[in-house]
This record gives structure tokens, sequence and C-alpha cells, in this order.
């Protein structure tokens, strides 16, 4: 399907029509491998069981809170994670659930598209989606929030990362994406202006995997910009998912960005490459550790601002003086 020698070409490749995903035998359709502006694929997963894996996760940024939405099907398991981050007071209110086997999850093949709801376990989630943009509500603990995204014409970053022709996961990163509504915790209600990022995943993975993410929003010097940044899982696969969101266009970064960090966390990361050079640094950690069954996975999630330059294909350098964002280290078995 390609070789080593050709991988280096494969972000080359930028996709304008809509593809599958896969093949009809599960397989990783040769035609989906590459780049997109828009949401093109069409998920379509028919791997084996236990490989499959399904997740919408939403991200939202004020200046006071980090609002964390999951929703995900890996085979054995359905998952609901919400969670919110008080930046000011360093307060964590996490909830979740798992249901065996993902009884009663429905998730769309489309990035961007379909409708969510979910009630039970103390948690309750619904997530309207539409070619301009989505709603969300939730509630979970003392939490409430509803939130409104506009994606407006907004492009995004849409890759197909290719391990092999039976593993393989497409992603869809939207980035930077103006928010307004509210948040209300412990009773007492605020503004929830700032930024969301869709997560959108689907594919066929290995049993063990590690990734670093990182991604930023936020205005400077008058523009909107957006950073998106992930690393070691895309390694050698001639694919990354590392993106500059200027004013809602997207401006590609074909070269893979290194990570550097304290195992500890707590300390400035840096990130390189030829055309990157940021230093992020963290205010504020969370270390998530979740045995699910036969699988575990622990998560370093750090909130901080981002500093430095960056320069995707086409853009020029774009400074960046204090973006609010995250940096993550993620380890699974799964």
């Amino acid at each position: 399907m390609w070789n080593k020698v050709e991988a280096h070409m494969i972000d080359a490749r930028e996709l304008t029509a809509d593809v599958d995903l896969c093949l009809p035998d599960g397989r990783l359709n040769p035609d989906a491998i590459g780049w997109s502006r828009r949401p093109l694929h069409r998920c379509n997963l028919n791997g084996p069981w236990g490989r499959q894996k399904r997740w919408d996760h939403w991200a939202f940024t004020t200046k006071r809170f980090a609002l964390s939405i999951t929703y995900a099907d890996v085979d054995y398991l359905g998952l609901v994670a919400l969670a919110l981050y008080d930046f000011e007071t360093k307060r964590v209110i996490a909830r979740g659930t798992a249901r065996p086997l993902g009884v009663g999850f429905k998730q769309g093949t489309r990035a961007g598209v379909g409708d969510v709801s979910f009630t039970g376990s103390g948690l309750g989630l619904t997530l309207t989606q539409t070619a301009a943009g989505a709603m969300v509500e939730c509630r979970f603990a003392d939490v409430e929030a509803s939130l409104e995204i506009e994606r407006g014409d907004d492009e995004s970053l849409n890759v197909v990362i290719p391990w092999s022709e039976r593993r393989f996961q497409y992603t869809s990163k939207q980035t930077g994406l103006s928010t307004r509504g509210s948040i209300s915790a412990g009773g007492v209600s605020h503004d929830a202006g700032g930024f969301a990022t869709l997560d959108y995943g689907r594919g066929v993975w290995p049993c063990r995997t590690t990734w670093n993410w990182a991604n930023a929003a936020g205005v400077e010097q008058g523009n909107r910009i957006g950073l998106q940044f992930g690393g070691k899982w895309t390694d050698g696969t001639g694919m990354t998912e590392n993106g500059l969101m200027l004013n809602g266009r997207l401006y590609k970064i074909k070269e893979d960005v290194a990570f550097d960090y304290d195992r500890g966390f707590d300390e400035p990361w840096t990130l390189r490459s030829p055309h990157v050079d940021l230093r992020f640094e963290p205010f504020m950690r969370k270390r998530i550790f979740a045995p699910l069954l036969v699988a575990s996975a622990e998560l370093n999630l750090c909130f901080g601002h981002f500093r430095g330059t960056v320069e995707g294909d086409g853009s020029g350098p774009v400074r960046v003086e204090r973006l609010l964002g995250w940096a993550e280290e993620f380890r699974g078995r799964w």
C-alpha cells in the first residue's frame, strides 16, 4: 500500500473529495491516506472487535475554567467523562461512567455531524451539531454548562495516521472555535465566552500506545489563533497532526514536532521543529489513572500558556505571547 521510502511524501497529499476510511474488509482504504481542510472521511469502521476506538472529545477554555467532555466507545466499554478545571481555586470536579460493550452508545461516521445524548449515573449530556456549529449542555456534581459553539466557515485539520493497513486512525481537530454561554459551579454562574476544540477520533488501534497532545487558542494582536500539535503516536508514519489556525484558516505543519518535558510535568515544556519554537509554562496539572477491566490508561494533563513562534505552510512566522491551552502525555493499554 505504501512503503518507508514514500512515507515522507504522504503528508504532501491534500484530499479534496469525500472518501471512505475503510475498504469493505475493514482494511485502511489507500485513497483515504492524506489530510484535508474539511471533514471528508466517512468513518465506516469494520475492524476486529476490541481494536476499534470511537470518541468525540470536546474541550472548552475560558479565562477561569476548562471544561472537558468525552463520549467514547472502545468496543468493550462505552465511556462518558465530564470534568471542570478551575484555574483560580485549582479545584477539579470530575465524574464519569462506563457501560460494558458500549450498550446504548451511538456515534456518527462524519466529524462534527450527528447528535449525542446521555443520561444516567448522575450525568447529563446533550450535544446537537449543525453545519454552523454546535450546542452543548451538560450537568454533573454541582456543575451545569450551556455552551454554543460557532463553527462558521472555519477550516479544520483532518488526517489519517497509517500505522499499517490493519491499524490506523482518523482524527479531526477542530481548533479555536469561538464559544459563548455559561458555566455554573456550586450555584454560581460564570460567563463562558472562550474557545472550543473538537477531537474526533475513529480508528483501529494497537493494544499499547503513547501520545503527546498540545492545543491552545486565543486572540493576540487582533488575530484569532489556534495551535494543534501531536507527537509519538504519529512517528514514522509519514503523517502529522500539526497545524496552525489563523483567523479560521488552516496552515499545515508537515514535519514532526518534538515534545521535551520533565516527567514530573510541572516544569516548562518545549515544542520544537524547523518551524516551531514554543515554550509551554504549566500552572495546573491533573493526573488521571483509569483501570478499565483488562486495560488501563494514564493521562498527565497540564494547563498553561504558550510563548514563542510558529509557522505553518504559507502563513509566515506567527508570534504568540500568552496563549492559553494544554499539553498532555497519555499512556494506554487498551
